[in-house]
Formats: structure tokens, C-alpha cells, sequence
């Protein structure tokens, strides 16, 4: 039970843990998408597939996310608790477009990543995903009330450091390519929103170590 939420409020409580399960199924769905696209045709059947889960699941999202703003202010909650809550969801929601939107773009532009910065393209996903795993494991910390939120900070910032890296060094390479200029910014504007990923889950981390010394004050 949320030690800043009345016990009464199961409801709500029950609402957050499916909404990060739900969060989960995205990235999981996305990354599917994203290594399929990367061995196959963009075409092929299995990429829609993911894309329209992502699409299914991120729409789940903004539905759990009204249901948990519809419950907090009909249950006169704390209203500092439901500040916070509906802050850090609506940080969870901007990340959850990305991954509809990156695929969405890949889809109308029919894009395809080319050879010479697939594996450097996929560690960037794989770590942006990575600190998506870590970002949920994060909020379970905080509505847990359990240690290891500092250390997952630290973590995420660390991943996120690397992922500026790669995003630097890919937008390089495509840059220095023989590829039109046309496809060379359609590549750097793919690549930069991969890296809006971890942007995004350091930004949403850095606002639940907030929360956590709140609660403490």
C-alpha cells in the first residue's frame, strides 16, 4: 500500500500497477518491432502486427491514466498525492507516444535502416529500453516505499549518458554516408527520437527521486 495514499484507495493503487504493466507490454512491443525491422522488410507482416499493438497498448495507457484521475478526484485523495501521481503519469504517457510515433514514422516513410548502422541502432534501442525496465522498476520503488531509488537514478543516467553516445556517433556515420541528403535527415530525425527515450525516462526518473525525498520531508 502507498504510505502517501489513504488505505481506503486500493483501487488506485491497483489502477498504478496496471498501468506500468501496460507501460511494459509497450516498450516490449516496440523493441519486437524495431529488431524485426531491422532483420526484415519493413513491409513484412509481423512489423504491422507490433506496430498495432504498440498502438493498442499505448491507447490502453491514456485509458488507465483517466481512470486514475477520474478515482483520485472522486475519492479525495490527498491533493498534493494526486498532483504528483498525475505528474509522473503524464511524464510515462510522453514516453509511451514515442514508441507509437517513432513506428508510425517508420511506417508512413517506409523507412529502412541501413547495414552500415544497424548493430550501432540496435544497441541504442536495446538500452533505451533498458532504461525503460529500469524506469518501471523505479516506480515500483516509490509505490512500494522500498530502498534502491537513488541507485536506479544513478543507473538510468548512466545508461541515458551512453545512449547520447551512440545517438552522436550514428548521426555521424549517417552524415558522412554516400546516402541523398533527403535520406540522411529522415535517418537523423529516426535516430533522435530513439534518443528521446532515455531522454525521456531520465527526465521521468530524476522527478521520483524528487517525489521520494517529498515524502520524507
Amino acid at each position: 500500500m502507498f504510505s502517501f495514499l489513504f488505505k481506503k484507495e486500493r483501487q488506485v493503487e491497483l489502477l498504478i500497477y496496471e498501468y506500468l504493466d501496460t507501460f511494459k507490454l509497450t516498450y516490449e512491443s516496440f523493441s519486437n518491432a524495431m529488431n524485426f525491422c531491422f532483420l526484415n522488410e519493413i513491409s513484412c507482416e509481423n512489423f504491422e502486427f507490433y506496430i498495432k499493438q504498440t498502438h493498442k497498448y499505448e491507447n490502453k495507457i491514456t485509458d488507465i491514466s483517466d481512470e486514475i484521475n477520474s478515482v483520485m478526484y472522486t475519492k479525495a485523495l490527498i491533493p498534493d498525492s494526486r498532483g504528483d501521481i498525475m505528474t509522473l503519469l503524464s511524464e510515462f504517457d510522453i514516453i509511451s507516444r514515442l514508441f507509437k510515433d517513432i513506428l508510425h514514422m517508420m511506417q508512413v516513410q517506409k523507412l529502412v535502416v541501413p547495414g552500415f548502422i544497424i548493430q550501432e541502432t540496435k544497441e541504442l534501442v536495446r538500452i533505451s529500453v533498458e532504461c525503460c525496465e529500469l524506469l518501471t522498476k523505479q516506480s515500483i520503488a516509490l509505490f512500494t516505499n522500498t530502498s534502491g531509488i537513488r541507485e536506479l537514478l544513478s543507473l538510468i543516467d548512466t545508461y541515458e549518458s551512453h545512449c547520447d553516445n551512440l545517438e552522436r556517433r550514428i548521426i555521424s556515420m549517417i552524415i558522412d554516408s554516400d546516402i541523398d541528403w533527403f535520406g540522411k535527415l529522415q535517418l537523423k530525425e529516426l535516430i533522435e527520437r530513439i534518443g528521446n527515450i532515455s531522454d525521456g525516462a531520465e527526465r521521468v526518473s530524476k522527478r521520483i527521486n524528487i517525489f521520494s525525498l517529498k515524502r520524507r520531508v
